[in-house]
């Protein structure tokens, strides 16, 4: 029997698919076993070589902290919570049926103005803070002495542990 090159790509003449044809019926109905059975599975028993490459941000949603992601669910079950909360309240004034609408908006604008008016005195708050002048100008006449002490005070803890740091 004849060697076929079986090169991928490579079209067969008509006697050489026939004879390959043939020959691949005959090895079915050859009644002695094959020389050695085919693998039919490859395990890689070499060990696991752990990759040096520092990790690279994925598209999507950007990698957080562990408390930032612990947070983030907090406010979803939060958010799931008054939902409940709110659907159920309407409900039971919906079936009422003797609620006055204009009410219920004053309600439900309530808590979202006073959201909105204590961010807006925390950052006024905040840039009053920055425009404070730290610069002290003083003029005098004559001899003069003059002490200045400064006390930082730092309150911590749930006990309210404080302490007072003197510099002159």
């Amino acid at each position: 029997m004849e060697h076929i090159d079986r090169t991928p790509g490579i079209q067969l003449s008509e006697s050489e698919a026939a004879a390959e044809a043939r020959r691949i019926i005959e090895g079915l109905y050859r009644s002695e076993p094959a020389p050695e059975p085919i693998p039919t599975s490859y395990r890689d028993t070499s060990p696991n070589t752990p990759t040096a490459a520092a990790p690279v941000a994925q598209e999507g949603r950007p990698p957080m902290s562990q408390r930032a992601t612990d947070l983030s669910g907090l406010m979803l079950a939060g958010s799931v919570a008054s939902l409940s909360v709110g659907g159920a309240t309407s409900l039971v004034l919906y079936t009422l049926g003797q609620v006055d609408p204009v009410t219920l908006a004053v309600g439900a604008a309530g808590p979202v103005a006073l959201v909105l008016a204590v961010g807006s005195l925390i950052r006024s708050v905040g840039r009053a803070k920055q425009d404070m002048h730290t610069e002290h100008h003083h003029h005098y006449q004559g001899g003069v002495v003059q002490n200045t002490t400064h006390v930082d005070q730092t309150t911590k803890g749930v006990f309210a542990n404080t302490r007072n740091q003197v510099r002159r």
